[in-house]
């Protein structure tokens, strides 16, 4: 591969925005492992959060994924292979991006029900707020307000 193309393809990886209108890979082969992955980031994404059960095998798959990227990422940069196997890993790449932001976009199912507590804990303050700014508080309503 020239290094003009090479340079080209790591350009495409790295570029911002690279994996909009990018579709997540339905297979690919992850550290040995052919892996569902299309299946598994819909599965996971479907819930909105991670369950504490599932959190365990969704950071692994990360990590797999991540490590497999940078790998995939060395054999562009150290012109290991030919432009149409680059073009191809590229196009791996971005798809695996593609599923890594999916997947980093969850959230923990107990960050979930810690939001709620902090949403119920704010009206609650928001409601005796508003109750001492216009006088219905207890307290303030024998002190005489006029």
């Amino acid at each position: 591969m020239k290094e003009f193309e090479r340079k080209q393809l790591l350009e495409r990886v790295n570029r911002e925005g690279a994996t909009i209108g990018v579709d997540i890979p339905d297979r690919i082969d992850v550290q040995g492992e052919e892996v569902e992955l299309r299946d598994f980031v819909f599965e996971i994404k479907r819930r909105e959060t991670v369950p504490d059960g599932e959190k365990e095998r969704v950071d692994r798959a990360k990590k797999n994924l991540r490590r497999e990227r940078l790998q995939r990422l060395q054999r562009i940069e150290e012109n290991e292979v030919s432009y149409e196997e680059g073009r191809r890993l590229v196009e791996s790449i971005v798809g695996i991006d593609r599923a890594l932001n999916a997947l980093e976009q969850l959230r923990p199912a107990n960050l979930e029900q810690e939001a709620q507590l902090q949403e119920a804990q704010d009206q609650k303050r928001w409601m005796n707020f508003l109750k001492q700014a216009l006088g219905r508080d207890g307290g303030a309503s024998k002190r005489g307000g006029r």
